[in-house]
């Protein structure tokens, strides 16, 4: 089935962002019949409230997509504002049980939808003999921890001589990237390591295919994209057990789960995979399987369902 989509904002600035979301809103009345919104805590909250008002004196029908490892923190200090929204909507839906759970409260029927991931772009490839070639894809910010896969690394390069870890992402800004440079530095790694910043996601596959481990370190997670994005490719995960992904991941079986923060379990894990038999294979095969339920052709029949049901009853 083929469907029209209107996507906005790409705006950077916040300000200019929601008038975007709100004009499109408007100029485009005539030619959506669904509208969903992804909502996230913190300033981000308020520009979908935003949104969602300006639907409702529309009367389109709308969709909520529950995002960010933060928001229910965010919901137990506005449970008010949490509820008006949720309750606002046609059908509300998430990618994350870890999310549904905790705001089951605010809106009993939220639906889970995991995000999809086009497999055929991924080509899976068994660590059967895994090198000390260590990749982490996020964006540098303190909610990720990076400094955590700088300090992992600094733990090991004594050990595994070879050992290189390359940092996917863009600086957002808050002192994580410069923290952590400093940390490398101060630490004598900066030889094993490279920050070749963002690149662009249909790169993603062919980029991370050259290494053999994937560190995620976030404090807080609603789904993991990247770490799908890893276990498609058979890496070798080693991941902070937050949020959604012990939902997903099981410890010893397709991943390596360890504590947020805690950058001696990260290496301790890394140090696992790279000495002990069988285990990085059993981790790769099992990744990959892990990761295919995630493909959009599993996916994208539930979105269609979901979507139709709600412009249905918009008709009604």
């Amino acid at each position: 089935m083929g469907w029209k989509v209107t996507v906005t904002s790409a705006k950077p600035n916040r300000v200019r962002r929601l008038v975007d979301m709100l004009a499109t809103a408007w100029n485009r009345r005539d030619q959506y019949q669904v509208a969903q919104i992804a909502v996230f805590s913190g300033r981000a909250f308020a520009w979908a409230e935003a949104a969602c008002v300006m639907l409702q004196f529309l009367q389109k029908p709308f969709v909520i997509t529950l995002h960010g490892g933060k928001l229910p923190s965010y919901a137990r200090r506005h449970p008010w504002r949490v509820k008006h929204l949720l309750s606002s909507a046609s059908c509300v839906t998430t990618p994350s049980y870890y999310l549904r759970e905790s705001l089951r409260a605010f809106r009993p029927d939220i639906q889970v939808i995991q995000n999809g991931v086009d497999l055929s772009q991924y080509q899976p490839r068994v660590r059967t003999q895994p090198q000390a070639r260590l990749a982490w894809l996020r964006a540098f910010h303190s909610i990720y921890s990076p400094a955590m896969a700088v300090d992992t690394l600094a733990l090991l390069w004594t050990e595994f001589s070879d050992i290189c870890l390359i940092m996917f992402g863009p600086d957002k800004g808050d002192g994580a990237y410069k923290r952590a440079m400093q940390l490398a530095e101060r630490l004598g790694v900066t030889k094993n390591l490279s920050t070749p910043g963002a690149i662009p996601k249909e790169t993603v596959p062919e980029r991370l295919a050259e290494f053999d481990i994937f560190l995620n370190t976030a404090t807080a997670e609603s789904f993991g994209v990247s770490v799908v994005e890893a276990g498609a490719l058979g890496m070798c995960i080693v991941t902070t057990n937050v949020g959604e992904l012990p939902y997903i991941w099981t410890h010893d079986h397709d991943a390596l789960l360890v504590p947020p923060n805690d950058h001696e379990a990260m290496a301790a894990a890394v140090r696992r995979i790279l000495t002990e038999p069988g285990l990085a294979q059993r981790l790769s095969r099992n990744a990959r399987t892990t990761a295919e339920q995630f493909d959009w052709a599993n996916i994208l029949p539930r979105w269609e369902k979901l979507l139709l049901d709600v412009a249905e009853q918009g008709r009604r």
